[in-house]
């Protein structure tokens, strides 16, 4: 693929907010867009990225081009944020894609699947292999434009109440978790609950579910979940990196000038490497703190990652028969991961392996 037409279509990417910019001509209209959020209010890491792409796109076309943010369940419910966008309710939103796997399972592509890319890999896929297109194609489908804008790196595994020996230990647990994690774990015997971040701590307290996932430290922190469950596991194996995402309706977005288009694609890639830079410094310290407050950390039991490896790998063969759509990305997806891995074990694995072991 011509990286540069990439760029032009896709305009995801690190690099692109420090390109040089044009000035906007005064010609240019006054517009401004609402955008709508998938996340409660009291996370600042995620809603604050979302503020900080209406800041940046502001200053990129010297304001005048306004974006209003609105936290989930202000003007839209966190898992309406696909249907808001796509129907032009609002014109903007800024969610995970795996919230909506429900409706088309090939969504998960764009935020994480089960034992997926990581967060560099996810930008390489989309910037220089076909990830960009691919998931072009199927976004136009849902009269939606989709923009990279965040990746919250590698999360954790979550909080449950009872500690986690064996694969015995998952049967029947009812468990929030998003994305085909959900019917990975459903694989192992556990019950996935759905459910958005601002209901999950009282869910957890009640007993209304045994466990859950969110992101890691500092935002688990902020929803308290270290109050309601003492076991903490990791990794994530669901969410090797996931990939948040601005929607753009469809229509709207054609109707734009296309100066403006490129000072948002622009803001959404300042924003993508914003997101996972402010994760990579709050996360270290707020593990301390939940540490210090009682929380056991622990790995998921080897037994339990290799089970759920295996169950991840029927899951994509079946949905690769039901779905075409599916497979085709999926295939594209998996060479290229695979790929990435074996060129990452030489190089960045074993060098983290080695400074790892000094500590």
């Amino acid at each position: 693929m011509d990286r540069r037409s990439f760029l032009k279509h896709a305009g995801v990417g690190l690099a692109a907010g420090a390109f040089a910019f044009p000035s906007i001509s005064r010609g240019e209209p006054v517009i401004t867009w609402r955008m709508a959020s998938s996340y409660p209010p009291d996370l600042a890491t995620l809603n604050g990225i979302g503020e900080f792409l209406g800041q940046r796109v502001a200053e990129l076309t010297g304001g005048q081009f306004q974006i209003e943010f609105f936290p989930a369940g202000e003007i839209v419910p966190a898992f309406g944020v696909l249907d808001a966008v796509r129907n032009g309710t609002v014109e903007l939103g800024y969610t995970s894609s795996y919230y909506y796997y429900d409706r088309d399972v090939t969504f998960c592509f764009d935020a994480a699947i089960p034992f997926g890319m990581n967060n560099r890999q996810m930008d390489a896929w989309y910037r220089e292999g076909n990830g960009g297109k691919l998931m072009g194609e199927f976004f136009a489908k849902w009269n939606i434009v989709a923009i990279p804008c965040g990746n919250t790196g590698t999360q954790m595994g979550g909080w449950f109440r009872k500690e986690i020996r064996n694969l015995h230990d998952l049967k029947g647990l009812k468990m929030r978790i998003a994305g085909l994690g959900a019917d990975v774990m459903a694989k192992l015997g556990v019950l996935p609950q759905q459910l958005p971040a601002g209901d999950i701590l009282a869910a957890l307290k009640s007993g209304i579910i045994d466990a859950a996932e969110w992101v890691g430290p500092y935002d688990d922190l902020q929803l308290g979940l270290n109050t309601a469950a003492q076991f903490y596991y990791y990794p994530g194996w669901w969410e090797g990196g996931v990939q948040i995402s601005a929607y753009a309706n469809a229509g709207k977005w054609a109707e734009l000038p296309a100066q403006y288009q490129a000072a948002f694609r622009s803001a959404c890639a300042d924003a993508h490497s914003e997101l996972l830079a402010r994760y990579d410094d709050l996360n270290p310290g707020a593990l301390q703190q939940l540490l210090a407050y009682g929380t056991r950390l622990t790995p998921f039991p080897k037994q339990v990652m290799d089970e759920a490896y295996e169950a991840a790998q029927v899951l994509y063969s079946e949905l690769s028969a039901k779905n075409p759509g599916f497979a085709t990305i999926y295939a594209d997806y998996k060479s290229f991961m695979d790929a990435n891995n074996a060129w990452n074990r030489i190089a960045d694995s074993a060098f983290a392996r080695f400074m790892e072991s000094r500590l």
